[in-house]
């Protein structure tokens, strides 16, 4: 595989206060690697510091590679347009518009870049979110919480992102949509894309990542296959809520 995105030595701070601390990470294509920790660990913070798009209050230094390109000063307009997404976790839908009309603006970059075929991922996002395709006239803001998210990815993935940052898709979600939407997360792996994702919920992050990540209080504490975090004494106990059995 071939890595999409390398972090190395990320810091990132607001004003005086430092919230990430020199995080080091890789995602290569076609993998999904995830990120759990606590509320504040600085998990959200790392996704705008590698989309570039930290508050006006705040900073970050390091270096974040993309496809073999520092992206030191690259605005996030220009990130996106190189294949670079994010869902962010208050899903930012247009709320008055349908979903159709939503889904065509995630292909604007597209558009703007003179592709003629800027809509030929309609069909496929249709496929893999099918209730999509049956209220693609609804407005938007008139969805379910689940669906709200099924559109937010699947208007991130008309762009044809080669590498998806998914701000904790399953809050505020039932088990029963989480699981759905953490499946179709796991089928993109057949697209190539690859997958950051970052989730509270560390049990359902695990079960459908290949490699992750513990962030706590803005330091990288473990890291590892994600079959091998999910057996690990420490995260079972901390993030998993069960005691593992011995003999």
């Amino acid at each position: 595989m071939s890595l999409v995105l390398e972090v190395k030595n990320l810091h990132a701070r607001y004003g005086k206060v430092e919230a990430l601390h020199g995080a080091n990470l890789k995602v290569e294509a076609g993998q999904i690697v995830t990120v759990i920790g606590p509320n504040g660990a600085g998990k959200s913070t790392m996704l705008a510091a590698i989309m570039g798009a930290l508050p006006i209050t705040g900073s970050a230094s390091g270096t974040v590679s993309y496809l073999g390109h520092n992206l030191s000063g690259l605005p996030v307009e220009k990130r996106q347009v190189r294949g670079m997404c994010l869902v962010p976790e208050k899903r930012e839908l247009f709320t008055t518009m349908s979903v159709l009309d939503n889904l065509v603006l995630g292909a604007y970059s597209r558009k703007r870049a003179r592709d003629r075929h800027y809509l030929d991922q309609l069909e496929v996002i249709y496929t893999l979110f099918p209730r999509l395709k049956e209220r693609s006239g609804q407005a938007a803001g008139t969805l379910s919480g689940g669906e709200r998210q099924m559109l937010a990815v699947g208007r991130a993935l008309m762009s044809k992102p080669k590498l998806l940052m998914l701000d904790e898709p399953s809050l505020g979600l039932a088990p029963l949509i989480t699981r759905e939407i953490l499946r179709i997360i796991s089928d993109l792996r057949k697209t190539g894309v690859a997958t950051l994702l970052i989730e509270q919920n560390a049990r359902a992050a695990l079960q459908v990542a290949d490699y992750g990540y513990v962030l706590e209080t803005g330091d990288i504490t473990l890291e590892g296959p994600a079959h091998e975090l999910a057996d690990n004494p420490r995260v079972i106990e901390t993030y998993l809520g069960l005691v593992k059995k011995t003999g």
